[in-house]
């Protein structure tokens, strides 16, 4: 009775107002282009016409597309499960040196966009490959680069994702009480026993969730089949839409509908499944400490140590050091010598080529002013959602990450035919103009900034609250002096963490650029299509610098932002307690105002 007395004071004061942005953010955000995306698939032309749709979806390439799709998706998951489980329990129960280190950077290579990753891989193999030409390893010229085709883009989505499958398993670890441990060591059992008899039974629909999420990261992948697999004609059904609607404009666009429809539909129904399993591994915690690092190596140290650091040679070190022999030497080919070696091609794209300094700067506007909107606007949605809502939390939170779940090509579609013609009742059209890549921006990035907002706020207590409106303070008074100070740094940190997914993005820019909006994205594949490599190494070594900053300023914030903000953040032994909250609020039959992590990060 109490709480509702409260909650009605709260809402007399003007709290109400703040379900509106709510509202229109669904419904603007969500409903819209998911609706007309699958009008336009199901009625094109506005008349109902379902066998269309399904003619579209039985053609030869169309069903090649989906098998090529389907097998990558699926034999990279069976790589980056195992090697990111692996990780994550040698990370997270093992007492490894510079654990905090290794996780950084392990995530650091989810981040980097899938078409830099792409394009270092290419120039790591091959006969051109500047790197095994200056160790004098190149295979024989003419030869086939083994990146180009399945086999190569089933090892590097395999190798990409593998970090997307730590931040779930390492998630999955967090929740696991202490005591359970302890339970098992006080009766005898060793480390390995623990893992396999205890750790990975409690760990199982997290295991389930992270493969499901990796298999939908690699339905949706863009850049990694467009570099690897359309040179060689093996076409994934996300390249297979963006060639269709390159070749032939929007008078195919009910074809390409139907097709972003059934990525889209595999998509939510992998992620659904893929929370409710989180949903049901959760371990409550109670009183109990969260699990801590328990194996000591030992002798086995340097062999764990050295398989860590293995990881990220082939992940990161190694990708990353072919991109930048690449960008020093002329052409791409020649090998890294001190009469070679220049600077010439970062000079190029950096001062002289005016499309790639437009890039750059379009990248930052467009991502820059998409987060600083998103960062604005996550606080007052936040408190909106938690103090407003309740059990509707949950719905008006799972519709707002519809389009975050939708594959970018997918939402690059749904804009498409959300603003090709002009807007009613102002008759302004959003097509071919930026505002259609900003739009899609705070369509696809409102959930990554709203999470930390929302993990924050669900651990603000409302007794200051109360105190506040007792006194009479209204709603924008609330807001101000207690919401606002509270939740600063994790708006800041979703704004950082928004900008970092969407500066060198390419999957939902490559379809809604045009003439004078390219973005960074946009420009490296064009510059790699156009046979320019050692520039478009070059500019993926500057966009690799610009996501390490934001890694490294975002990290920066950890000790202010909520548990599970930073998905590659290890808390000291005994940090967590005395610095934190607890992501869950303990009662007797279990837990309250439950903290989710954020898994699927560049899904």
């Amino acid at each position: 009775m109490r709480h509702r007395t409260h909650a009605k004071s709260f809402l007399e004061r003007g709290g109400f107002s703040l379900l509106a942005p709510i509202a229109l953010a669904v419904v603007i955000f969500d409903v819209l282009p998911a609706g007309r995306l699958l009008l336009t698939a199901l009625a094109p032309g506005g008349v109902f016409d379902p066998d269309k749709a399904l003619s579209a979806l039985a053609s030869r390439s169309a069903i090649r597309a989906t098998w090529a799709t389907l097998e990558t998706a699926l034999f990279s998951t069976l790589l980056a499960l195992p090697l990111g489980t692996l990780m994550a329990l040698v990370l997270g129960i093992t007492d490894i040196r510079r654990r905090r280190i290794a996780s950084f950077l392990f995530v650091l290579s989810l981040m980097i966009s899938p078409q830099v990753i792409a394009l270092a891989f290419l120039h790591l193999a091959g006969p051109a490959s500047p790197i095994l030409n200056t160790l004098g390893l190149a295979p024989e010229a003419g030869s086939a680069n083994p990146m180009m085709g399945r086999l190569g883009i089933i090892l590097v989505l395999g190798l990409h994702h593998a970090p997307l499958v730590y931040v779930v398993m390492s998630a999955g670890l967090k929740r696991i009480p202490l005591a359970v441990v302890e339970a098992a060591r006080m009766d005898g059992s060793p480390p390995l026993k623990v893992v396999t008899d205890h750790l990975l039974p409690l760990l199982r629909p997290h295991l389930m969730s992270a493969g499901l999420l990796a298999f939908v990261a690699g339905i949706g992948n863009f850049g990694i089949p467009a570099l690897l697999g359309a040179p060689v004609n093996y076409l994934t059904l996300p390249v297979l839409i963006y060639r269709r609607l390159s070749s032939f404009g929007t008078g195919i666009l009910g074809d390409v509908a139907a097709l972003g429809l059934l990525v889209a539909l595999i998509a939510i129904v992998c992620v659904a499944a893929s929370q409710i399993l989180m949903r049901r591994g959760d371990v409550l915690l109670e009183e109990d400490a969260p699990l801590q690092p328990f194996w000591t190596l030992g002798r086995a140290g340097a062999a764990v140590e050295a398989f860590v650091i293995a990881v990220i040679a082939v992940t990161l070190v190694l990708p990353m050091l072919s991109l930048f022999i690449a960008a020093l030497v002329p052409s791409y080919g020649m090998p890294l010598t001190l009469s070679t070696i220049t600077l010439d091609n970062f000079v190029e794209v950096l001062a002289r080529q005016e499309v790639t300094i437009r890039a750059f700067l379009n990248s930052l506007l467009y991502a820059g002013g998409a987060a600083c909107l998103l960062a604005c606007c996550a606080i007052p949605m936040a408190y909106g959602l938690v103090r407003l809502m309740g059990p509707m939390r949950i719905v008006a939170t799972a519709l707002l990450e519809i389009s975050y779940v939708l594959p970018g090509i997918v939402l690059a579609i749904a804009c498409i035919l959300l603003f090709l013609k002009p807007l009613p009742l102002v008759g302004v059209s959003l097509y071919a103009t930026p505002w259609i890549i900003v739009f899609a921006y705070l369509a696809r990035f409102l959930p990554v900034v709203l999470k930390p907002a929302l993990a924050g706020m669900i651990q603000v207590d409302m007794a200051q609250e109360e105190a506040a409106a007792l006194d009479g303070a209204r709603l924008t008074r609330r807001l101000t002096d207690i919401i606002l100070p509270s939740l600063l740094p994790a708006a800041v940190a979703g704004g950082l963490m928004a900008f970092l997914l969407a500066f060198s993005e390419l999957t939902v820019s490559a379809l809604l650029w045009s003439a004078g909006t390219e973005t960074i994205g946009v420009v490296l594949y064009n510059l790699e299509e156009a046979g320019l490599a050692s520039q478009a190494s070059a500019v993926a070594i500057v966009i690799v610098a610009v996501v390490t900053l934001a890694m490294l300023a975002l990290n920066a914030l950890g000790q202010y932002l909520p548990a599970g903000t930073l998905p590659w953040h290890i808390e000291v032994e005994g940090a967590a307690s005395s610095t934190r909250k607890p992501d869950r609020m303990p009662t007797r039959s279990g837990t309250i105002g439950r903290v989710e992590p954020q898994p699927a990060l560049s899904a």
